[in-house]
């Protein structure tokens, strides 16, 4: 194995969003860093097998259903 090409692999604090925690070894940030997750198992519709919301602040998805709504339809 070459030297000097293989990233730092540490120890971290990994901290979910119900403030739970474990540690775990990995190479994102340093030695006894903490990653603060947004989303995780606990939280995403993909495990927790809820409904994404989609957020359309700006009416973008009303703008582009107007523009291509029948696009490739027949009447």
């Amino acid at each position: 194995m070459k030297k000097d090409i293989h990233p730092d692999y540490h120890e971290i604090t990994v901290q979910l969003t119900d403030g739970s925690t474990y540690k775990t070894r990995s190479t994102w940030g340093k030695e006894g860093d903490t990653l603060v997750l947004d989303i995780d198992p606990s939280t995403h519709p993909a495990w927790t097998g809820g409904s994404a919301r989609l957020v359309d602040s700006a009416g973008r998805v009303a703008k582009f259903q107007k523009r291509f709504g029948n696009f490739g339809l027949k009447t």
